[in-house]
């Protein structure tokens, strides 16, 4: 599992966290001030990236949480093979094959270069190039 550890309260709307084990970006985060006796809350509400879940926390702002690295990179579309479409890395020349996003069913072709994102064993296809 490739991540990092950063405090709650350096994270800003738009990063990644990792909750309950998934690799998810954050949509909302609001911090309450401190009471008389205990800390400030921080309260985190994030989507997963790779299963589109809303997940949820919250914790003291001084906690600290695994932040995923997300390696973007790019490839070319070899094949199309029914929901799927097989791509080779425009670096390392790897070939891979993925799930097609509903959004770009019918913008991926042939030939075409796409942008894919890869983070805690997970790949999804981003956007095209």
């Amino acid at each position: 599992m490739s991540t990092k550890v950063a405090e709650i309260k350096t994270l800003k709307v738009g990063k990644y966290i990792v909750l309950n084990d998934e690799a998810c970006k954050i949509t909302s985060l609001t911090t309450s001030s401190p009471g008389k006796h205990g800390a400030a809350k921080a309260r985190l509400e994030a989507v997963g990236i790779f299963d589109n879940q809303k997940r949820s926390i919250v914790k003291p702002v001084d906690t600290k949480v695994d932040i995923p690295i997300i390696d973007k990179r790019v490839g070319q579309v070899i094949s199309i093979q029914g929901a799927n479409v097989q791509l080779m890395d425009m670096e390392s020349y790897d070939t891979l094959e993925l799930p097609i996003p509903d959004e770009l069913k019918d913008q991926i072709t042939e030939g075409v270069e796409v942008d894919y994102i890869q983070a805690l064993g997970n790949m999804k296809i981003m956007r095209i190039k």
